[in-house]
């Protein structure tokens, strides 16, 4: 009996072992044919129809950036001003920004509002969301990371789903093309400068590299002192850009232009720039270059530029070592670093390098690399006082395509300061001014400075007088060899060194041998 027992206990055992070992098989071979997710799919199929029949709306997210937050999107600047008017009327939170008329504000939905709207028989409920992304977020450390990351924020539209193609081929198109129209109507254009922002505002958490003040700017090319023919060229110029879009896209270039405006001190090439943006009724990006750390910051801040902008470099002759010459320094450099045994010490509590590493490679990118054919409708302007001094690799054609000469004013530039300032088209002075303009270098600056009324009882006569009075003296100066170029230079070195600009070997004082012609467009043939 008792050896019984022990063979079924024994049989009982390796029937279990069997089915156990068979257990395992049969199991891994359903994990191959992945039988789990077959009915987890089946019975989310099945859920979903369940929830249509609860909630038979369908929904549409539009993000507010796009491409990993490297580009804010179109689309949803577009639906949040369609949305403006709309928002006025049926919500009860409401975040406003100023518009174009000053006594008006662009009003939007704050987070968690709805409004609703009906196009051709159809209800279609619009909903402003943000949510906090993961501090896992690859694009939020890109673009600086921390433990506070911008909120991202979204529009979601929501309909039946028997209005699917009415909605998705007819509603939303028209709501992109009022969007644009009304974006045109509120549109404030402002100038920016290269100062990153970071702030909680209602609508969570905002970052940006750049910061705004509206652009009020009053020159404009009726009341810039240049020689009208020249002006003529210059506005046709800016015309054919921004009519050009087909024509770029057919000869395969990006919508950019480069303006390169050199010449002396006081010319006017920041008064060029503002009456370029007031005619094309364009944004202006200011880039302060000592202020932007590496090439790839610099790409940074030209991802976030908008389209219908001027990027602007003022007198990058002092912001940056991007002379003709730079070969020559960094071989001097490394001469001196072999003679001395190497590149010099550094103490260990000494403080590291923090100035721009930003290099003529990462510049010339920056024109017209890969990363300039993001967006479009974009002008490029360099300014500076020593254009012989730039690397020609900087100026060239292709890159600065257009070359205007700013240059000290001559007697047509005169007769229009001269009305535009005292309203007078004629004056028995004007011939004296004329001989002095001949032999004298003065810029538009001092022109316009003397001609300014100091009082109520100054008039064209006193003004005038004034004028001549600075012409003589200037040519007083002259005969006598006083270098009057050396003492401007001396004024500016500190100048610029106050603004945070390193000023290099070249002095950011007046040019010499700078033509006379005011305006005058100069072909640099290489």
């Amino acid at each position: 009996m008792a050896m019984e027992a022990m063979l079924s206990g024994l049989n009982s055992g390796v029937v279990l072992s069997l089915i156990a070992v068979l257990w395992t098989v049969v199991w891994q071979n359903l994990q191959h044919l992945q039988l789990q997710q077959f009915f987890t799919r089946h019975l989310s199929r099945h859920a979903r129809r369940l929830a249509a029949m609860v909630d038979p709306y369908l929904s549409v997210t539009i993000a507010e950036y796009e491409g990993g937050r490297m580009k804010r999107s179109d689309a949803y600047e577009e639906v949040k001003a369609y949305l403006s008017d709309a928002s006025a009327r049926g919500v009860r939170h409401l975040r406003a920004e100023g518009a174009k008329d000053a006594d008006k504000l662009v009003l939007s939905m704050s987070d968690g509002e709805e409004v609703e709207d009906e196009f051709q028989g159809a209800r279609i409920f619009w909903g402003a969301y943000s949510k906090q992304p993961p501090r896992s977020d690859g694009a939020a450390a890109f673009w600086g990371g921390g433990a506070a990351q911008e909120e991202r924020r979204f529009y979601r539209l929501y309909f039946l789903e028997l209005h699917r193609s009415l909605v998705l081929d007819t509603y939303l198109p028209r709501v992109r093309q009022l969007g644009r129209a009304v974006m045109v109507k509120n549109r404030q254009r402002k100038l920016f400068t290269n100062i990153s922002t970071s702030q909680w505002s209602d609508g969570g958490y905002m970052r940006s590299a750049w910061s705004h003040v509206a652009f009020e700017h009053p020159k404009t090319f009726a009341t810039l002192a240049m020689d009208p023919v020249e002006k003529k060229r210059i506005t046709d110029d800016l015309d054919m850009f921004k009519n050009g879009k087909d024509y770029y896209g057919r000869v395969g270039k990006a919508w950019k232009r480069g303006y390169l405006l050199y010449g002396p001190p006081g010319t006017g090439k920041s008064a060029m720039i503002a009456a370029m943006a007031n005619y094309l009724d364009y944004d202006i990006y200011d880039i302060e270059l000592t202020s932007v750390h590496s090439n790839t910051d610099l790409r940074k801040l030209f991802i976030e530029t908008t389209s219908k902008s001027i990027i602007v470099i003022e007198d990058i002759d002092c912001s940056l070592d991007l002379t003709g010459a730079r070969k020559n320094k960094a071989a001097e450099d490394d001469d001196k670093d072999k003679k001395d045994g190497g590149p010099p010490f550094r103490a260990p509590g000494e403080k590291k390098d923090t100035s721009s590493k930003v290099t003529l490679s990462g510049l010339l990118n920056f024109i017209d690399g890969l990363w300039s054919a993001c967006g479009g409708e974009r002008i490029i302007v360099f300014t500076t006082n020593h254009v012989e001094k730039l690397d020609p690799a900087l100026i060239r054609r292709g890159r600065m395509d257009k070359h205007i000469e700013m240059s000290y004013c001559g007697f047509e530039a005169f007769k229009f300061l001269a009305k535009t300032y005292l309203d007078v088209d004629s004056h028995p002075l004007f011939d004296a001014v004329g001989e002095l303009l001949r032999e004298v270098q003065i810029t538009p600056a001092d022109v316009a400075e003397n001609l300014t009324p100091k009082s109520l009882d100054d008039g064209p006569d006193s003004c005038l007088e004034d004028l001549v009075k600075a012409l003589e003296e200037a040519k007083e100066k002259k005969a006598s060899g006083g270098d009057e170029q050396d003492q401007q230079d001396e004024e500016e070195q500190p100048h610029a060194q106050e603004l945070g600009r390193r000023p290099g070997p070249m002095p950011c004082g007046l040019g010499e041998g700078a033509g006379r012609g005011q305006g005058e467009e100069g072909e640099r043939r290489g």
